[in-house]
């Protein structure tokens, strides 16, 4: 079943593309591999700076209620 699946996607003369031609066939598959490089680095770069996200965005968050709380308090009479 595994192997059958890596063929479906993988094996150029297995899968879909079968039809067209073998340099049409590999642009189109290293258009796609880099596609799904480029999904997998940004996802796992996503993990790995989304605390840094987070808390950069409730430093703000905390910097615009603490502000506007403070603008408020000093101009009311």
């Amino acid at each position: 079943m595994l192997r059958e699946a890596w063929d479906t996607v993988m094996n150029p003369e297995r899968n879909p593309l079968v039809k067209l031609p073998k340099i049409v066939r590999f642009q189109l598959m290293a258009t796609l591999a880099f596609m799904w490089s480029a999904i997998f680095c940004l996802s796992a770069g996503l993990f790995v700076w989304f605390p840094e996200f987070v808390f950069g965005h409730i430093a703000l968050l905390l910097m615009g209620i603490f502000g506007t709380g403070f603008i408020f308090r000093v101009r009311t009479p």
